[in-house]
């Protein structure tokens, strides 16, 4: 019998498949012992399992790369690092040796344990780690009931269909053929959102009737852009699917024809889309898509998970063959935003905070390693010898920050000249608005930078003070606030009065849905991930620039979220 079920969109994308039902978090596992002669061997066999796990992830972190890598590598090295806390193998072994319970059950209850720990935790982001736990020992009792014999086992054509999902897991269901998933929980501005969209995998969430009205095999239809799905489709709805599945081809069709295309307004507007990007991968796709340069250049991913920071040298080199690849459009280099939550991975040691997300990261952590921060500064100095590149600064919050990074700039370009390199005559300099104190603090301090780059992410949920991971505050995480399209506004308005460049960075460029209001809001850069690059181009070319920018006071003047969905779904 067919069954509609609504839920939030969260990575567009059409898919029909079959049902596969995962059960929520929790092994139901009854109590079971093994012999005395047994201990040995089912204490092997766990082990085993867990290796299996631990290889399980270290593959799929070789496999990553680009932005996917970045986002999941976190998610990747917290669930190896609980495979290798030597407390669960300890707590497992006793389990075994003492009460001789099976593996699968000893798995149960140390995970029953662990969860009770983590839900009495008054801090509500550990709280939320509970997850971790239950997908560190799902993947453990999943190792422990294969052989090595044993296939994994097929999901091409499924639709899954589960309580939640890891980032972890994002890039291994696409692999074995996931067509879209469907969870009960969830944001559409978790991790795990943002990765799915970076894999054009389609996800709906808060579908919270899904495991109780679908089972397995149930054919389903899928709609990531709407949040629809239809459980055993009529014919009509197949004939829609098949229509909208051409429709979406042809589409894509269209899209590959403006690679090349001048990005320009029907009324003759010219606007600039540049990419975001932190591999080679990224920039040969940015160049390959007639981009106008690199906007945001993530340089994170030259520090992590190593043992030892990265040498002048090797920065310089990477830096190099970005310049190059782009082929004399800018590039703009981020410098680096860590924070202790992640220093730890690049051999930097740092006290842990409770806070990281408001800690010393960004430019606070650049101008308390000094050392760090020259290495940086003297790799993009030289790599401005072969081509046109900008330095933007993180987190920053007081004209002193960008001032300090600009006097050791000045100090690292005079050293690099005395020693006869080549460097660029002059290199701007600019400061990312992503802190809600450097936005209203920004007419004292733009004469002190060449552009401007707003953070969108962690601007909004620094202005509304809400943790946009949470999936219990999702409704409350929006850039269509009044007082977030307020501070856009301004900030935009002030840099073009001040003749200075500014761009958008974070996911709001790369909605096709915000487009058009940014653009009434008198932006005219975006930079935004490369695969959403044609269809932000598309609408540009379709839009009207000065019938847009009409709209704007409208906008400002909106009371509320509700009253701003209304203006822009009219634009």
């Amino acid at each position: 019998m067919r069954r509609l079920i609504q839920s939030l969109p969260a990575s567009r994308g059409l898919a029909l498949g079959r049902a596969r039902v995962r059960e929520p978090h929790g092994l139901d596992i009854a109590e079971e012992r093994v012999g005395k002669g047994r201990i040995d061997a089912e204490l092997a066999r766990l082990h085993v399992a867990i290796d299996r796990a631990r290889d399980e992830l270290g593959a799929l972190r070789d496999r990553l790369h680009g932005t996917v890598a970045r986002e999941m590598g976190e998610f990747l090295d917290l669930h190896a690092m609980l495979l290798d806390d030597p407390e669960l193998k300890v707590a497992l072994d006793h389990m075994i040796r003492t009460e001789r319970f099976s593996a699968p059950y000893a798995l149960k209850l140390q995970r029953d344990r662990l969860v009770a720990v983590f839900e009495d935790m008054d801090d509500p982001y550990l709280r939320s780690r509970r997850e971790d736990i239950d997908h560190v020992i799902g993947r453990v009792h999943a190792a422990l009931q294969r052989r090595d014999s044993d296939a994994v086992q097929g999901l091409a054509g499924d639709v899954l269909v589960a309580d939640s999902v890891a980032p972890s897991e994002l890039a291994q269901l696409a692999e074995r053929g996931i067509v879209a998933i469907v969870t009960a929980q969830g944001s559409p501005l978790s991790h795990s959102a943002i990765l799915a969209r970076s894999l054009h995998l389609p996800l709906v969430v808060g579908a919270h009737d899904a495991l109780a009205q679908v089972n397995d095999g149930d054919a389903m239809m899928v709609d990531g852009r709407s949040g629809e799905v239809i459980v055993e489709p009529h014919a009509a709805d197949l004939r829609q699917f098949r229509q909208r599945k051409r429709e979406s081809q042809r589409e894509q069709e269209r899209l590959a024809t403006l690679k090349k295309k001048a990005t320009r307004t029907r009324d003759g507007v010219d606007i600039r889309l540049f990419a975001n990007a932190e591999s080679r991968e990224d920039v040969a796709q940015a160049h390959d898509l007639g981009a106008n340069g690199i906007g945001l250049y993530r340089t994170e991913f030259l520090f992590l998970q190593r043992d030892q920071l990265p040498d002048e040298e090797e920065q310089f080199r990477v830096y190099r063959d970005v310049v190059l690849g782009m082929r004399g459009r800018p590039v703009t280099i981020r410098s680096l935003d860590l924070g202790a939550d992640k220093a730890d991975n690049t051999g930097l040691v740092m006290a842990s905070e409770p806070n990281p997300a408001l800690g010393v990261r960004g430019v606070r952590l650049s101008l308390r390693h000094r050392t760090l921060l020259r290495t940086q500064l003297r790799a993009v100095l030289r790599a401005s010898g072969y081509g046109p590149i900008r330095l933007l600064v993180p987190m920053i919050s007081s004209r002193d920050e960008i001032r300090a990074v600009r006097a050791e700039f000045v100090d690292c370009a005079r050293d690099l000249r005395t020693e006869g390199y080549e460097i660029a005559d002059h290199l701007e300099l600019g400061a990312m608005i992503e802190v809600p104190a450097a936005a209203l603090a920004l007419p004292r301090m733009i004469r002190d930078m060449e552009f401007v780059s707003i953070g969108t992410n962690d601007l909004v949920q620094y202005l509304l003070a809400v943790d946009r991971n949470n999936d219990a505050l999702g409704e409350l995480y929006s850039p269509l606030h009044p007082a977030v399209l307020r501070l856009l506004h301004d900030v935009i308005k002030l840099g073009h009065r001040h003749g200075k460049r500014v761009l958008v960075c974070g996911e709001m460029a790369a909605d096709p849905e915000m487009t058009r209001l940014l653009l009434a809001l008198g932006l005219t850069d975006f930079s935004l991930h490369p695969g959403s690059m044609l269809e932000v181009r598309q609408i540009i070319r379709d839009s009207d620039h000065h019938k847009l920018r009409r709209h704007a006071s409208a906008l400002l003047r909106a009371p509320d979220r509700a009253a701003i969905e209304r203006a822009v779904s009219r634009l």
